[in-house]
């Protein structure tokens, strides 16, 4: 299919569930601009808005067999980016509340000795997380984390897409997430523990 041809975004959309890979091309460049500035009104990270559209579309490719019960092709795409959008945000959430009420060993105390052992049992714990992580991951996070560095000026030290950055943050966030709940509950216990004494 010739790319200057015009179409309807239905019949792209029936051309690209029959794996049409040139309507598939003709749909992105028709949707791109517009998605990438209605997620990007959402997250407030263009870095974040690339990858969600990108998401999209791979998502409109994977299950484009589905493509020919849709009625309103526009509707579709938008709620596609809205939820991942929203996934995205809530995880990104998630992610900083649980690092966060670590980080923050959950709460003060006047008794110096209970803050001292709770934030090094916070410690252990995130260093514990850490140390299970790549090479890769360990490095990209403690860039990130110790050091303050955007995920542009990571990509630029070393060597990456600022996607690829990202994506290795998200991952050592859900890795860490996943190494602290399971312990979350012994957290929970020191900390009754502390208050009660």
């Amino acid at each position: 299919m010739p790319l200057d041809t015009t179409y309807t975004d239905r019949e792209l959309l029936q051309q690209v569930a029959n794996g049409d890979i040139f309507a598939f091309r003709q749909l992105f460049e028709g949707y791109r601009l517009r998605l990438f500035s209605f997620v990007l009104q959402m997250t407030h990270s263009r870095v974040d808005a690339e990858e969600i559209v990108q998401d999209v579309f791979t998502k409109i490719w994977e299950s484009r067999i589905q493509l020919t019960a849709v009625e309103y092709p526009g509707k579709y795409i938008y709620t596609i980016a809205r939820n991942k959008t929203l996934n995205h945000l809530t995880r990104l959430a998630r992610d900083r509340r649980l690092l966060q009420q670590v980080w923050a060993n959950v709460s003060q105390s006047d008794n110096p000795t209970e803050d001292i052992l709770q934030a090094q049992e916070s410690q252990r714990l995130i260093n514990e997380a850490i140390s299970r992580l790549s090479l890769q991951q360990q490095t990209i996070f403690q860039l990130s984390r110790d050091q303050g560095l955007t995920h542009e000026e990571i990509a630029a030290r070393l060597g990456l897409s600022k996607s690829r950055v990202k994506n290795v943050l998200v991952e050592a966030l859900k890795q860490i997430r996943a190494h602290l709940e399971r312990y979350a509950a012994l957290i929970t216990a020191l900390i009754c523990c502390w208050f009660k004494l």
